[in-house]
């Protein structure tokens, strides 16, 4: 063999073994039952923040903030279905007010000062860290706690700091971010399409009064 194709061979090695990382974490989520009853009553939960003009807050940093503007934009526009647009916010999206607040507030309070100036009780604040640690994601996840914000934290296997705080924790099993981001998405697209349904389907899926 020559050594280009070796290269080759190892490559497609890799991709092989990351797909194999990837199915064995989701394979421990398809198993976990507590995780999927945490699931439903996240939606069950936002379902009810909605139906009550509620909004749902996402925010995260780098990778995690990607998935906050995602799921967000998954809710204020659609998901599957044709329906009324769903209220949700990604924190931390707009230049000018991330900015002044990192200057005049610190970094750590990027995302609380904007949950006070938005969130109101009966909200739902979701919170994206992979270790669980991240100070500005903590820190509003506490501003949201004393505001009376449903707060739920998507974390890694730890869940860090957040797992204690959180009013529910999904917490991925796994210490690879690129396995816990992966799942983060899954989650957030089974939580999306869970409101969809209950808010705008067929009665199929009924949320509990």
């Amino acid at each position: 063999m020559t050594r280009q194709k070796e290269d080759i061979a190892q490559l497609q090695d890799l991709v092989r073994d990351r797909i194999q990382r990837s199915l064995q974490v989701k394979q421990e989520l398809l198993l976990d039952d507590r995780f999927h009853d945490l699931i439903v009553t996240l939606s069950l939960r936002i379902v009810h923040s909605l139906r009550l003009g509620g909004k749902v807050f996402f925010f995260g940093n780098g990778g995690s903030a990607a998935d906050a503007q995602h799921l967000a934009a998954e809710f204020a526009g659609r998901y599957a279905k044709e329906r009324p647009a769903l209220s949700a916010v990604a924190l931390g999206v707009n230049p000018s007010s991330a900015t002044s607040i990192g200057n005049d507030y610190g970094f750590d309070n990027l995302f609380a000062r904007e949950l006070d100036a938005l969130g109101k009780q009966g909200d739902v604040a979701v919170g994206i860290s992979t270790s669980g640690n991240s100070r500005n994601v903590i820190r509003a996840l506490e501003i949201a706690k004393v505001k009376s914000i449903y707060t739920v934290a998507l974390t890694g296997a730890s869940g860090g700091l957040l797992r204690n705080i959180a009013d529910c924790a999904l917490c991925i099993p796994s210490e690879e971010t690129p396995r816990i981001q992966e799942c983060h998405i899954l989650v957030g697209h089974i939580i999306c399409e869970m409101v969809e349904e209950m808010m705008f389907g067929n009665g199929s899926l009924r949320p509990v009064s």
